[in-house]
């Protein structure tokens, strides 16, 4: 992932994702101290998904995580969650991954089925919005 510091004080991330230009989105962007994780879906870095939800749910998670690296948060700066399946009856599956991921943290989430994700083969997709004071926003 690419840290972009964009001229209005923003700063990108560019996921490298060919879905990104394509569909004029960035992976996450930080404006003061709010960060806006766009959706991600659980697929591998060589572009193959996981047989199972609960796989699939550890990759849409790493993606964020890592995308919240690149802007130098974590995890522990989520503030809301929104998880879309196209399969809520196998929600423990994603419980499985989710709970012991936010056991210290905790954040709001919302559990969404949806009829259809951008790849057939994707059965799961996560948004994250996280909160990040910097020193110079304390002020």
């Amino acid at each position: 992932m690419q840290r972009i510091e964009m001229a209005n004080g923003r700063v990108r991330v560019d996921g490298g994702s060919p879905w990104e230009p394509r569909m004029g989105y960035s992976r996450a962007m930080k404006c003061g101290p709010m960060i806006t994780i766009a959706g991600c879906v659980g697929i591998d870095e060589d572009g193959s998904y996981p047989d199972t939800l609960e796989g699939q749910t550890r990759c849409a998670l790493k993606r964020i995580e890592a995308a919240l690296a690149t802007l130098d948060a974590g995890l522990e700066h989520l503030i809301k969650i929104r998880i879309y399946t196209t399969c809520i009856e196998r929600w423990e599956e994603i419980a499985e991954v989710m709970g012991p991921a936010m056991t210290e943290y905790r954040p709001p989430n919302v559990l969404v089925e949806v009829a259809a994700l951008v790849d057939a083969e994707a059965l799961v997709e996560i948004e994250a919005d996280a909160w990040m004071m910097d020193r110079h926003d304390e002020t």
